[in-house]
């Protein structure tokens, strides 16, 4: 028995060939591209809601509305206060749209390198 198997016995597991490992890469960048973009919108969603759902004058007082608030607050922490004006509504729009636009062009940004890589 001349065999280049180390153990014999044992079933042996070839490599598979280039052009399948590209593909199986290219869809799993394809994949993790749709995983960023899908947070970047997520992300992007919730600060646009809130600033809708302020300048429309909701009711602060409603769950659904404080959890959108305080979402909108924990994704534009960094951002806060970066525009001060005396005009509520205009504040609230750069504020918060600022790190939407961010959020919306780094993670649709990535998503373009993963899916030509």
């Amino acid at each position: 028995m001349n065999s280049t198997d180390p153990v014999s016995g044992y079933q042996t597991y070839e490599e598979p060939s280039a052009p399948h490992r590209r593909a199986r890469s290219q869809h799993t960048g394809r994949r993790a591209a749709l995983a960023i973009c899908t947070i970047a919108d997520v992300a992007a969603g919730f600060l646009g809601l809130w600033i809708v759902l302020h300048l429309l004058d909701a009711n602060r007082a409603n769950p659904f509305v404080e959890f959108v608030q305080g979402t909108a607050d924990w994704l534009s922490g960094w951002a806060q206060d970066i525009f001060t004006m005396d005009t509520e509504g205009l504040r609230v729009v750069l504020n918060y749209g600022l790190p939407a636009v961010i959020y919306l062009a780094i993670g649709h940004g990535i998503a373009v390198r993963l899916n030509r890589a």
